[in-house]
């Protein structure tokens, strides 16, 4: 029995110390072996290159696209709005896989606005690159992703409808956003250049595209209304609307203009600049508009209107003065 524990105990002892050293032995081992620094280095390397090749994937298919829509946004003294809008169509037409980019047409002249002038200039500029353009309101955002900003083949294409326009909703409404592809803007010569100031230029371009034969589509099954469609972002009381009609304004500009287009707006190009916006890169137009004051001299009002004020001035003092004289 005394042999038997004194030939455990030998056998017990050499287990242990043979455990000891092969722990010993395997910690060195891992102490000095490089393979799991390579290994977590190469793990990040393959989900770096991972990445890159998604980036890279989505970047190929836009490429790929068999289209490319030019976004023009009228535009001055409104970068609050470009600031919002930027972003949020950025956004949004990724979501639709669209090739596109956006050109602020920012008129710098000192005459009064001219919406379809911008547009004009804005098509001119991007034609030979863009087969598409969306006539497009800065302070206009859709919020419904049913809302396809594709290619419009068979005809233009309004957006905003007046079904789905927070604010307008007459049959005939084209404005806000409008898709229209190359030819058939050049069909109709573009966007009257006779209407300086808020309004109207757009229900002038829908008699064009009537008179040409072409249909305009709009949006079919859209589960949103006129409330909840669009977001629109204008603040009429920090910015009103241009609205004064001065010398035949209101006369000519309600009819269809069958002088200015596409073929002769005039214009300068002041500079482009490429900047971006929440990483979204857009190219900015300063344009200087040119005014032709014998076709259309309400591009400036403001002389004009000031001096019928001075009048209204001068003869409310004449009318209070006698009222002074005779004691009413």
């Amino acid at each position: 029995m005394l042999i038997m524990n004194n030939i455990w105990k030998s056998i017990r002892f050499k287990y242990i110390f043979a455990c000891i050293l092969t722990t010993f032995v395997t910690s060195c081992i891992i102490s000095i072996s490089p393979i799991s620094i390579d290994e977590c280095k190469c793990e990040m390397a393959t989900q770096s290159s991972h990445l890159k090749q998604v980036a890279d994937q989505n970047v190929e298919r836009k490429k790929k696209s068999e289209h490319r829509l030019a976004v023009l946004v009228p535009f001055r003294d409104r970068f609050e709005e470009l600031l919002i809008f930027v972003p949020h169509i950025h956004q949004f037409l990724d979501k639709q896989n669209i090739d596109y980019h956006i050109f602020v047409l920012n008129q710098m002249d000192r005459f009064r606005f001219n919406r379809a002038s911008l547009i004009n200039v804005g098509f001119l500029q991007t034609e030979k690159t863009f087969d598409y353009i969306a006539m497009h309101d800065v302070d206009l955002l859709p919020m419904n992703d049913q809302l396809s900003y594709a290619y419009p083949s068979a005809g233009p294409h309004h957006i905003s409808s007046p079904e789905l326009h927070p604010r307008y909703h007459y049959l005939t409404f084209i404005g806000g956003i409008l898709l229209i592809k190359r030819e058939h803007f050049v069909q109709v010569n573009g966007m009257s250049n006779k209407y300086w100031g808020w309004g109207l230029e757009d229900d002038e371009f829908y008699v064009r595209l009537k008179q040409a034969g072409l249909s305009i589509s709009r949006p079919q099954n859209i589960s949103t209304g006129t409330h909840n469609t669009f977001k629109h972002i204008h603040d009429r009381n920090h910015r009103k609307r241009d609205m004064v009609k001065c010398y035949n304004q209101r006369e000519v500009t309600r009819k269809r203009d069958r002088q200015t287009g596409l073929n002769n707006v005039s214009y300068k190009i002041l500079d482009t600049i490429k900047m971006t916006i929440s990483d979204t890169p857009i190219t900015v137009i300063n344009i200087s508009l040119l005014c032709d004051k014998s076709s259309t001299p309400w591009c400036e009002c403001e002389k004009l209107v000031a001096s019928k004020d001075q009048i209204k001035s001068k003869e409310k003092k004449k009318v209070n003065n006698r009222k002074s004289a005779t004691g009413l």
